[in-house]
């Protein structure tokens, strides 16, 4: 079993910034992919950025590339979602996931954190 949990989330301006982190505790076996994911309000979870564990490959969502990165330090157990130039359309809960397959869609992910709530007011 591995625990994740989210922190970082909170209300900020449009054109603001926010850093999320991901701790990852538990069994130690892996080594997890890892991704960042995002619900809004009567919306379905959808994908953000992903990482693979060694680091090398970081896919983004066409909505978020360019002003979202996704980094992981494997020594802390963390991964990482740095996220500027935020606009309204960002406002969502946002989770992160581990996985042991190279995967985007939810259903690959083994492991949910409990999510963090974004606010972007315009």
């Amino acid at each position: 079993q591995v625990q994740l949990v989210e922190s970082g989330g909170g209300l900020v301006q449009a054109g603001g910034s926010l850093r999320l982190s991901c701790a990852a505790s538990g069994r130690a076996s892996g080594p997890y992919n890892m991704g960042w994911f995002r619900q809004a309000p009567g919306k379905e979870r959808e994908f953000v950025a992903a990482i693979k564990w060694t680091g090398g490959s970081t896919p983004y969502a066409d909505s978020v590339k360019g002003r979202f990165t996704i980094s992981r330090d494997n020594a802390k157990n963390t991964v990482y979602l740095q996220m500027n130039s935020l606009n309204p359309e960002d406002t969502a809960v946002y989770y992160c996931a581990a996985a042991s397959s190279w995967a985007w869609p939810p259903k690959s992910y083994d492991y949910w954190g409990q999510g963090t709530q974004v606010t972007v007011s315009s």
